[in-house]
């Protein structure tokens, strides 16, 4: 991942050192559990071990020395056990010892994913902290709802974040889950049977790494279980990209409810100085788009020629670090606009009530249907009135002298001077049903459910 989107923390995760540090951990957990059932001699244990906690202490081999071999080898791990082998001596012959090269490299990578997933949980926490802040904080303000982008009905400005606070619940669930599903680590040898160590052994030594032993695998860990967790990465990244693409539309110009935080000497524009552009949420967008894109390399991993090929190998080298990397950023990127997000209220009243009345035509429809009237005749006469309201009058179904004292009138006085309407209706009634109060009486139970 580029440096422009990853942040430190996650990044020395990611970076060979570390890598090759967690490879080191694991060969010396086998070895421990060797040196045990006397396989490896206690004198030469006690040299390994010593030198191997040093090494490790140290930050590991040096990814130059092993790039140095690999060169040679053409392999990595080979290259890393020579390297290991220049620091520790002689009892290094047992490093490796009844290993093959995915039994290291796929239980590293579950250690690394691990640790890189504790990272990506404590930015959903911080996301959901800054979500419940804000639906807090706009409970009360109303707001015209849209679907197909077209004025619907009055909502809460803060069910906005309230959705998005249930939904990235949901996702923190998931990924805990997929993260469990990753605990998971495998010595089982070349193709899986045990052949050197049993599984009792196998289980002792990735217990003690924190990891679960796979119970049936090949010469590697089956990747459905990477397929998942990046199949939540991508529903995360979608789920970025349902608030990004909120977020954008609410700062359109013909809109103008929110403004994302603008710092001082920030440019909008490098031709137009007046303009202050949705960057991050722009931004996030794409972010997702890649995170979608890492989930469907990760299925086609699944399938691997009988016990394995190394088709996977490559993708994984990339995706990994930089699927973990860019959620990290992306996490942290929209939190950053939702908590410095401005809400610009005037904008939003302003909006509403240019709305007008209109929007509680669905609650007439639906008194006229309890009253008795039939749905379809309920439907025309409440159309008719809306209609008659964006265009000046009602035509037939009011007098010609009504009409013209109804011209330009709103809905609501409209529906109090239709004829057939009027005869279900009372003025109260009417008048009750096209209120804010009455639409938006039940928000409170919504958040007390949520929250």
């Amino acid at each position: 991942m580029i440096a422009r989107y990853r942040r430190p923390e996650m990044a020395r995760i990611w970076e060979d050192r570390t890598r090759y540090q967690k490879w080191l951990r694991v060969e010396l957990a086998v070895c421990e559990a060797l040196a045990t059932r006397k396989i490896i001699p206690p004198k030469d244990w006690r040299v390994l071990k010593k030198r191997g906690e040093l090494l490790l202490k140290k930050g590991g081999v040096d990814p130059a020395r092993v790039e140095f071999h690999e060169n040679k080898t053409l392999h990595d791990v080979i290259a890393f056990t020579t390297a290991v082998a220049e620091k520790i001596g002689p009892a290094s012959r047992y490093i490796h010892f009844g290993l093959t090269s995915s039994d290291v490299v796929d239980t590293s990578l579950s250690l690394l994913i691990q640790e890189s997933g504790e990272i990506l949980l404590d930015d959903v926490r911080a996301l959901l902290g800054t979500l419940k802040k804000q639906a807090l904080r706009y409970q009360k303000l109303p707001t015209i709802g849209r679907s197909h982008g077209i004025f619907a009905e009055p909502t809460s400005f803060g069910l906005k974040f309230l959705g998005w606070y249930m939904e990235w619940k949901r996702n923190l669930e998931r990924l805990e889950n997929a993260l469990e599903n990753l605990r998971t680590g495998k010595l089982s040898g070349a193709v899986g049977v045990n052949a050197h160590f049993d599984p009792a052994f196998e289980k002792r030594v990735l217990e003690g790494l924190g990891l679960k032993r796979e119970t049936v695998s090949t010469q590697v860990i089956p990747r459905d279980r990477h397929a998942e967790f990046l199949g939540v990465l991508a529903i995360c990244g979608s789920s970025m990209e349902r608030v990004a693409v909120e977020l954008r539309h609410l700062q359109r110009s013909e809109v103008g409810e929110v403004m994302e935080g603008f710092r001082k000497g920030q440019k909008g524009s490098s031709a137009m100085p007046h303009k202050r552009n949705p960057i991050s949420s722009e931004n996030l967008s794409g972010c997702a788009r890649m995170l979608r894109a890492y989930a469907q390399t990760g299925f086609e991993n699944i399938s691997l020629w009988h016990e394995r090929d190394i088709s996977h190998s490559s993708v994984e080298r990339v995706f990994f670090p930089d699927a973990m990397q860019l959620m990290d950023y992306a996490l942290c990127r929209l939190n950053s606009v939702l908590s410095g997000l401005v809400v610009c209220e005037d904008r939003v009243l302003e909006n509403l009530n240019s709305a007008g009345n209109l929007v509680y035509s669905g609650h007439y429809l639906l008194a006229l249907v309890q009253k008795g009237v039939r749905r379809e005749d309920a439907y025309a006469w409440v159309q008719e009135c809306a209609m008659g309201s964006l265009s000046g009058g009602v035509g037939a179904a009011v007098g010609v002298a009504a009409q013209a004292r109804l011209s330009r009138a709103d809905f609501v006085e409209l529906l109090l001077a239709h004829g057939k309407i009027s005869r279900y209706l009372s003025p109260g009634e009417i008048k009750k049903l096209g209120s804010l109060e009455y639409q938006l009486r039940n928000v409170k139970r919504i958040y007390e459910e949520a929250l």
